[in-house]
């Protein structure tokens, strides 16, 4: 009887333990705090008490209530010791202390430096009044200046935008990036708000002058994002003597709304989100020598929604002057009809009274009185650059076939299977290739399906990432290295396709190697990974100081001809021809290029 009731105890205390540990990886994957660690461990240990000794042999529903109390405790647990809302520090991990003060148009900041102090971080940097209240739905105004010194050692809040829970963006972290990590440093929530224009800068340390400038714009189909991702910081490219900058700006409903009555105030509507870019770019002229930058010598980079961004800046004639060259990673509106992040003013205005009728307002004064929280809900449908006869007076196809580009050189490109994260849940198999084809390409469908045949689940899924990522977002490098080159503009094309342990191939997946920030104690990434990173960092640091991004030691990367030949990035490195060549006379033809269609 004695052994039976030790096998009994043991067994509880194997099931309690594991049901612990359990519990203490959601907290971890949850973000809370340490002291909710400590009060979870602290109920565990008294429903082990009284479960293996008071009321062991209980009623079955006392049992059941005991059971039922702690979780309870543990759902209160869990809810009220999540992370507080925190800003993002400019340097993860310990910094190497602050920086001397730098002065500036607005006033006196100081930065921090890197860990081994070779570069210098300035975040949180104001470039334009917040867009509340009356502002919304304006052109940005110019910051206030401060009086004594801004510590700029923190990100300021990503802007407003619908942002999944903490347990979520985790699991994601786990299942899409393969990369997370178990600390306590982190055991906080990013902040959201409507007073996010600020920009960062990061610079080589210490006295220079004269580098070159490289300006970033992050992707998140213009809805979601933030500029303190490390993927795309700045600390590889200042490391090779590059000042880059990034910066925050409006997204969504806030960033991309067109209504009538905003028409008839400011003669324009739905691309605040651009004017917040050129504002950036309006502060970078002014204010950029202070850190060591050459305010003539700009590159304006970009990756997915923000390489969109990019190529419309390229044909806007407020953006003319403010930048000389264009990177644009994974994504153009250079098509005659873009597959995404874009819309004719028609269908903005459009898309504008359905947010007026959600919301069940009449005017804009009503409609900027809504809490953002609530009005975030829109993002969901407005997060277009609009055709808005100011920012863009012509379609970005237009104009580029006009040969108004504003740039001398662009360094643009995609990856092996862009396409790959968009279908993730929604994969192709030979049931329904031919209809999931079919649905995209309408009339050309007949001749992809000759052209990307599948007899296997396996082919038929790979045949439509392939497709997908064509029509999303290849067909529109092609169209601009074309245009490019018409104008006699240097275009440099690249085809990524190093697989890695972390995110491959797919959309993004090149930003960690161009940007010089592949963690060095990761083990995602091999030898091969950080080698082809240091080539890939080079040539955007060549790019950004004399537009060719050719240099000593590196595989010659040479300009496209006819949209044709790429630079592959790879295990092997050299040039090669695009691998899509055979699907894009297809799309040409259904949406005109080179006609008045």
């Amino acid at each position: 009887m004695e052994k039976k009731k030790t096998k009994s105890g043991l067994g509880f205390a194997i099931w309690i333990g594991l049901f612990g540990l359990i519990w203490l990886a959601l907290l971890e994957l949850n973000k809370n705090t340490v002291i909710g660690w400590v009060q979870t461990i602290a109920v565990l240990v008294v429903y082990g008490i009284l479960r293996n000794h008071w009321i062991k042999n209980g009623k079955w529903w006392l049992r059941a209530l005991c059971f039922v109390l702690m979780l309870a405790f543990l759902a209160g647990i869990f809810v009220n010791t999540q992370g507080p809302y925190k800003a993002h520090p400019a340097v993860t991990g310990k910094n190497g202390g602050v920086t001397d003060v730098v002065t500036i148009d607005d006033g006196k900041l100081t930065g921090v430096y890197t860990a081994d102090r070779q570069v210098e971080v300035y975040a949180g940097i104001p470039y334009a009044k917040a867009p509340v209240g009356e502002l919304r739905w304006k052109a940005p105004q110019d910051p206030e200046p401060w009086k004594g010194v801004l510590a700029a050692d923190s990100f300021a809040p990503m802007f407003m935008q619908p942002v999944n829970s903490t347990l979520y963006s985790s699991l994601a972290q786990i299942i899409g990036y393969h990369d997370y990590e178990i600390s306590l440093d982190d055991n906080y929530r990013d902040q959201v708000s409507e007073d996010a224009l600020y920009l960062n800068i990061w610079k080589p340390a210490g006295d220079v002058s004269g580098l070159p400038v490289l300006v970033y714009i992050h992707g998140g189909s213009l809805q979601t994002g933030q500029p303190w991702y490390a993927d795309y910081r700045g600390e590889g490219l200042a490391r090779k003597d590059v000042v880059v900058v990034n910066m925050g700006y409006r997204l969504g409903v806030f960033g991309f709304l067109a209504t009538d009555e905003l028409m008839d105030e400011a003669g324009s509507a739905g691309n605040y989100g651009l004017m917040d870019q050129i504002k950036a770019l309006q502060w970078v002229q002014e204010n950029i020598e202070a850190f060591g930058g050459d305010p003539g010598n700009v590159t304006l980079a970009g990756e997915s929604a923000g390489a969109a961004c990019v190529s419309a800046l390229c044909v806007s004639p407020e953006a003319k002057g403010l930048f000389r060259r264009a990177i644009a990673e994974s994504s153009t509106v250079t098509a005659p009809e873009p597959a995404h992040s874009y819309a004719l003013l028609e269908d903005a205005l459009e898309l504008g009274q359905g947010v007026m009728e959600r919301f069940g307002v009449s005017s804009l004064e009503e409609l900027r009185q809504i809490p953002a929280e609530e009005l975030v809900a829109a993002t969901d449908r407005i997060h277009q650059i609009t055709i808005d006869g100011q920012i863009l007076t012509k379609t970005p196809y237009e104009a580029s076939m006009a040969g108004e580009m504003n740039v001398e050189a662009i360094l643009h490109g995609f990856n092996a299977e862009e396409g790959t994260p968009f279908i993730l849940f929604n994969m192709a198999s030979m049931k329904d290739y031919e209809e999931k084809v079919r649905r995209l390409f309408g009339e050309g469908a007949d001749e992809l399906l000759a052209l990307y045949p599948a007899e296997t689940d396996e082919e038929a899924r790979m045949q439509f990432i392939h497709l997908y990522s064509v029509y999303f977002f290849t067909h529109g490098h092609y169209c601009w290295a074309r245009q490019a080159e018409a104008q006699g503009i240097p275009s440099y094309e690249y085809w990524f396709n190093k697989d890695n342990g972390r995110l491959g191939t797919w959309h993004s997946g090149e930003e960690v190697y161009f940007y010089g920030n592949i963690p060095a104690n990761s083990r995602l990434y091999d030898q091969a990974d950080r080698d082809l990173s240091e080539i890939m960092c080079s040539y955007f640091a060549n790019f950004a100081r004399t537009g060719d991004p050719n240099g000593p030691g590196l595989p010659r990367w040479e300009t496209s001809v006819n949209g044709e030949n790429v630079m592959e990035l790879g295990l092997r490195q050299g040039m090669t021809r695009d691998p899509y060549l055979a699907a894009y006379p297809v799309l040409d033809q259904l949406q005109g290029y080179g006609s008045d269609k």
